[in-house]
């Protein structure tokens, strides 16, 4: 029996858009009847909001958008890197500081900006919603679902 895939939602505070990633990621594979093929965390590069629930607007729009909404913020540690198999990060800075932790190459996790994951966005990057208003966390969720999608698609079943 192969071990199921291990993938880890990446930004920056781990409030916003990596646990709205998770969450959708999870209900999208529970959907297809996947949830037995994944383990699925998110985390942030910085530890500010450790602890903490996902971002109240955030939570609110993916209520809205027929999402649970569970889970608490934490920072990525080096470990995570040898301990899952897919990182994916929302922005070029993410991806930077995720890569800042791979000391001497060590780590297995594969690395990749989620947008590359996008099938019909064209978004250089998940924007931070976490400044702006609701117009942004509802864009964020539509990026959101369709890069779940692509990564679903893009691992084959175990």
């Amino acid at each position: 029996m192969r071990r199921p895939y291990r993938i880890l939602f990446v930004c920056l505070g781990n409030i916003c858009r990596s646990p709205a990633a998770e969450i959708i990621f999870r209900q999208q594979a529970a959907d297809s009847g996947r949830v037995e093929d994944f383990e699925i965390d998110s985390a942030g590069t910085i530890g500010h909001h450790a602890g903490s629930p996902p971002d109240s607007r955030m939570s609110e729009s993916l209520g809205r958008h027929g999402f649970t909404v569970a889970g608490q913020a934490r920072q990525i540690l080096a470990a995570d890197l040898e301990n899952f198999d897919l990182i994916v990060t929302m922005d070029e800075t993410n991806l930077s500081d995720v890569r800042r932790l791979e000391a001497g190459g060590k780590a297995h996790a594969e690395i990749q900006p989620f947008v590359s994951f996008c099938r019909h966005h064209d978004d250089l990057r998940v924007p931070d919603p976490y400044y702006g208003g609701q117009r942004g966390f509802d864009h964020v969720i539509e990026l959101l679902k369709d890069g779940c999608k692509g990564i679903l698609e893009s691992l084959p079943p175990r």
